[in-house]
């Protein structure tokens, strides 16, 4: 990137955001700190009113305002492809607000930009496997909740829990929003538990913003997040060959079980994966098991046996009692 390009794009950067400091544009960018102490005195000399110092931080001043933003064709692609992303992830709120932002963004583009989106839009879609059943809410409150974490409000929930399909009601004080397999989740403070809790959005049958303030200050979500990792369990590793016919079936399923890497074995398929729970992958694998050979642990060759004998004798039982009447 040339310097002029640069600077429009720290000018750029400077207007996204109250305050932006000097590591932060030199990360961006791959620049020393020096360079960004001359690029900004450069828009300073060039009549951009830039307010702060060298150690502290950049702001515009309130008012100043860029003329309308051009965006490259490789730019608005991008933006044309998160809008079938948002649209498939996320719930009817958010992604009717998206299109509206995206709306305004389509009419600063040129002509041939526009052409262009024209052109591709019929082009790109994002669907779900089919081995992956769910169908996403048109509700799953996640424009109620930003604005009440933005507000530092607590919501009210009714819920029902996914394990004992039991409702509650709850007031939270929620933390942040994540995505995870394909359902958003939301960590907050429940008054109910004193604790925090993990709350599958799609799980919430209602949701009001009381407009009360929140009590305490929470740790940024990220905290929550890395928590979790270390709560996992101890990871095993599973060492399988597969026939590749049988591989391109697993679908987004590979994942779901510590999915790692595959590589070519003689005329067989190679998986690795990484499971907390042999028996669970064990369940798994005799989807599949007369296509495919456990390589290691030895232990997860005793498990699906073992499930195989239960079977057997269930079978063999219920054929019994069938003979007998």
């Amino acid at each position: 990137m040339n310097r002029i390009d640069r600077l429009a794009a720290i000018l750029i950067q400077l207007q996204s955001k109250r305050l932006v400091k000097a590591q932060e544009i030199a990360d961006k960018f791959g620049i020393s700190l020096r360079t960004v102490y001359r690029d900004v005195k450069a828009l300073e000399e060039g009549g951009v009113p830039v307010i702060g110092e060298a150690g502290s931080g950049y702001t515009l001043m309130e008012g100043y305002r860029l003329p309308p933003v051009m965006f490259s064709q490789e730019e608005a692609t991008a933006l044309l492809t998160a809008s079938k992303l948002v649209q498939s992830k996320t719930d009817a709120g958010i992604s009717k607000h998206f299109q509206t932002a995206l709306d305004k963004i389509r009419a600063v583009l040129r002509y041939p930009e526009k052409d262009h989106l024209e052109g591709i839009d019929a082009h790109i879609a994002v669907m779900n496997h089919p081995a992956i059943q769910y169908q996403p809410k048109e509700e799953l409150w996640l424009q109620q909740i930003l604005q009440a974490i933005a507000g530092a409000e607590l919501i009210e929930i009714e819920y029902t829990s996914i394990e004992k399909n039991e409702k509650s009601k709850r007031r939270l004080e929620p933390v942040g929003i994540y995505y995870l397999g394909t359902h958003w989740h939301l960590i907050a403070w429940c008054h109910l538990r004193n604790d925090y809790r993990n709350f599958r959005t799609d799980r919430i049958n209602r949701l009001r913003t009381t407009g009360e303030k929140t009590t305490q200050h929470h740790p940024p979500l990220q905290s929550f997040i890395d928590r979790m990792s270390r709560q996992e369990k101890e990871l095993t590793k599973i060492v399988m060959e597969v026939n590749p016919e049988v591989v391109k079936y697993f679908g987004e399923q590979k994942y779901y079980h510590g999915y790692v890497q595959e590589e070519p074995a003689a005329e067989m398929t190679r998986m690795t994966f990484l499971s907390a729970s042999l028996t669970g992958f064990a369940r798994w694998f005799m989807l599949f098991g007369d296509h495919a050979r456990i390589i290691e642990p030895l232990e997860l060759n005793t498990i699906v046996a073992g499930i195989a004998e239960a079977l057997l004798d269930k079978l063999a039982s219920a054929g019994k009692n069938q003979g007998e009447h």
